[in-house]
């Protein structure tokens, strides 16, 4: 599977297509760790660990990508954004955003974002077992929804078979979502780039790929991270 993946990135490679390869040589550089580690020869550790040397070296450095979001531009859900990052290896999250918070109009409510999006991983191609929340409370009387939409959404996903970790920062201001496969997406506006529905049953209310959304940047990052093998 590795050799496979391998080669599908040098493909994507060659035909200019660089943010498709980047993840193919991410993933199969993982595969081949994986079968380091189960290898006790220790001949083909050595030539595993050349091989991987190679393709760090053939993929290594930082990759940027930005992607400009106009004002009422629909067609940007978070599958549109995420998916292709969204690798079967990806199995923890990381997402920090100060304002996953409950406000009165529900249907503007960050926690509703936060939970689509944690539909969407659940729906992926990839694995998460594990996802970390890094938020600030609400201020306030919001605060105690904040906690209960959080907590029914931690006991959600337990039935999914996924972990939610919630934490809180009283000086958190950057917006950012990791996965542990080295990808890193920056939202100027976070989880929250989405415009108020013009009522509750106007196209775009469930679907957020018909949704306008605000004017806002999304940076998408892979640093190349060293493993141990």
């Amino acid at each position: 599977a590795g050799a496979e993946t391998v080669k599908r990135a040098v493909e994507l490679d060659v035909a200019s297509r660089f943010q498709e390869s980047l993840v193919c040589y991410q993933e199969g550089i993982d595969l081949l760790l994986q079968v380091v580690k189960a290898t006790k020869d220790e001949a083909k550790k050595h030539r595993y660990r050349q091989k991987i040397s190679e393709l760090t070296f053939s993929s290594d450095g930082k990759y940027h990508k930005q992607i400009r979001i106009e004002e009422n531009a629909t067609g940007f859900g978070y599958e549109k954004l995420f998916y292709e990052y969204l690798t079967e290896i990806v199995s923890e999250v990381w997402v920090e955003d100060p304002y996953i918070r409950h406000v009165h109009q529900a249907s503007r409510s960050l926690l509703y974002n936060f939970l689509r999006f944690c539909e969407m991983l659940i729906k992926g191609p990839c694995k998460v077992k594990t996802i970390h929340l890094l938020t600030s409370y609400d201020e306030g009387s919001g605060r105690s929804q904040q906690m209960s939409g959080l907590e029914e959404i931690q006991q959600s996903l337990r039935n999914y078979g996924v972990t939610l970790n919630i934490e809180f920062s009283s000086s958190i201001h950057d917006r950012e979502i990791r996965f542990n496969n080295g990808w890193m997406i920056k939202i100027g506006r976070g989880l929250d780039y989405f415009k108020k529905p013009q009522g509750r049953f106007s196209i775009g209310y469930c679907d957020f790929d018909l949704r306008p959304c605000h004017e806002t940047t999304v940076d998408v990052f892979h640093t190349k991270h060293t493993k141990k093998m």
